[in-house]
């Protein structure tokens, strides 16, 4: 399958950080946070899908607490800490040839930094766009993408090999 995702303003080589996988110090709540929910098309929405089943119970050791309105294209953990989009449009920042990017247990990303919030990460070189936004607890912490990357390599094919490997 051809795809249009490859992000150009990546370097062909994502830089690997070192994740640190240290505990962020938050409880879940009940407290169900609210995100758009994408429409992509029918291809990349049965990617979203699979992904969905392949999704973990934990992640950074929150556990699942899925935002509204209820989708099989939306994950939450925690009160909103985390929160994964898929079938998400391709960021405009990827365009851009400064975008930083990072690897997590085989799957590359692409970083934007918030003002006044956490991280947002979108996956590249797959056949859609995931997109796994931390709030501020993890401002300074990917270490919740490592729980993500095995379920997202196994669900969403690489569209730009060698580039996944």
């Amino acid at each position: 399958m051809k795809s249009s995702h490859r992000p150009f303003g990546l370097p062909a080589a994502v830089a690997a950080v070192s994740l640190l996988l240290t505990g962020a110090g938050c409880s879940s709540t009940d407290e169900k946070a609210s995100v758009p929910v994408p429409s992509p098309p029918a291809a990349e929405a049965a990617l979203c899908q699979a992904l969905a089943k392949e999704l973990p119970d934990t992640v950074a050791g929150l556990e699942r607490n899925d935002p509204e309105p209820g989708s099989d294209l939306t994950a939450g953990w925690g009160d909103g800490a985390i929160v994964l989009r898929c079938g998400v449009p391709r960021p405009e920042k990827m365009t851009d040839p400064q975008s930083q990017g990072i690897s997590a247990d085989g799957v590359r990303w692409m970083l934007e930094q918030r003002e006044g919030d956490g991280p947002r990460f979108t996956s590249v070189y797959r056949e859609t766009y995931v997109e796994v936004s931390l709030d501020e607890r993890y401002a300074q912490d990917a270490g919740p993408l490592v729980d993500l990357a095995a379920p997202v390599e196994k669900a969403v094919p690489c569209a730009l090999e060698p580039e996944c490997d």
